[in-house]
């Protein structure tokens, strides 16, 4: 039984768990099967997970819907974070951070959650398109209806977290309280200034994929291929004839080394790696399966010393994604089109 730790959302006044519970694979992304869905879900609580994660975009809904069903009889004990942004239909404004759609989206979600609010409503990704202070007011609406408790933003740019304080403060809207950033042993980019700016305005953090899409599980190895769609898709980043691919596998190799003297698995190490940071409050995991959340939880209860973690950046350099193209902010270079405008 893990003795989990609760740390303050940002400045929230709420205690999370160090580890959230991230749902993205429950429904037809992942686990199709609804009653292992939530039985794994039940046991996440039962461990002392009291912080869940999910969008609507998840298995076009499924998530969402196996998470109400999880939740029946136990709303109250847990902090339910979910998102918005992302296509929900073939309708252009079935998507995006517009007014017209959050109103929308956000019964949408609380239909699908089975419940009457939301305790965190996180913009999914940043939107060029749509000036920030629409989204923010409809957001703001949402907050003083009581739909929502707090705001908080994913994926977002130290400049792009900066500019939605400031416009938050300038109009009297609600801010963001959270950000949702990618982090992990092979993916350390946001340590350079998204972590630090997130503490300036004091911000709490979760982090999704601390095992870097399977990397720090041990799913990929100089034969692997990508097979799924999703992976597919994002071949820059599981290209074993990738130099910047090859060079994830050398470290892969050094970390589990790390991992075995430090007495733990490469799993427990890349995730205590993650909620060790004094920036962030919560890693959010995502299982399919009872194993992989026994294989997780435990992560909880490791503490990573000053000598370990002297290791660790010697095979990865604090603030360097190893490989570029593993971020969601895009490739930190400026297209050639741009760079006079």
């Amino acid at each position: 039984m893990t003795d989990m730790e609760y740390r303050p959302l940002g400045r929230t006044g709420v205690q999370v768990s160090k580890l959230c519970l991230g749902t993205m694979m429950f429904g037809a992304w992942g686990n199709t099967d609804h009653d292992d869905s939530i039985r794994i879900i039940h046991a996440a609580l039962d461990a002392g997970v009291n912080f869940v994660d999910t969008a609507d975009v998840y298995s076009a809904g499924e998530s969402e819907e196996i998470v109400g069903k999880a939740l029946k009889g136990r709303r109250d004990d847990v902090v339910l974070a979910t998102k918005f942004w992302a296509p929900m239909g073939e309708d252009p404004n079935q998507r995006g951070v517009s007014r017209r759609w959050i109103l929308a989206e956000v019964e949408n979600s609380l239909r699908r959650l089975g419940t009457d609010r939301i305790d965190l409503y996180q913009m999914h990704r940043p939107d060029p398109d749509t000036d920030i202070d629409e989204t923010l007011g409809a957001l703001t609406d949402l907050v003083q209806q009581g739909k929502v408790r707090y705001i908080g933003s994913s994926s977002f740019s130290a400049g792009e977290i900066v500019e939605a304080q400031w416009t938050a403060r300038d109009q009297r809207l609600e801010r963001f309280r959270t950000e949702q950033p990618p982090y992990s042993l092979l993916v350390r980019g946001i340590e350079l200034d998204v972590l630090p700016t997130a503490q300036r305005h004091g911000m709490g953090i979760l982090t999704y994929s601390p095992l870097a899409g399977g990397w720090l599980s041990g799913s990929w190895t100089a034969e692997s291929s990508p097979t799924s769609p999703a992976r597919q898709r994002l071949a820059a980043r599981f290209d074993m004839s990738l130099a910047d691919n090859q060079r994830k596998l050398e470290a892969v190799e050094q970390l589990a080394k790390v991992a075995d003297d430090a007495g733990v698995s490469l799993i427990e190490l890349a995730i205590a790696f993650v909620v060790n940071h004094p920036a962030v409050t919560s890693a959010i995991i995502g299982p399919r399966t009872m194993e992989q959340l026994d294989s997780q939880l435990p992560a909880a209860d490791v503490a990573l010393d000053a000598a370990v973690l002297d290791r660790i950046d010697e095979i990865v350099r604090p603030g360097v994604n190893l490989n570029p193209a593993d971020t969601s902010y895009g490739e930190q270079v400026l297209e050639p089109a741009l760079r006079r405008r």
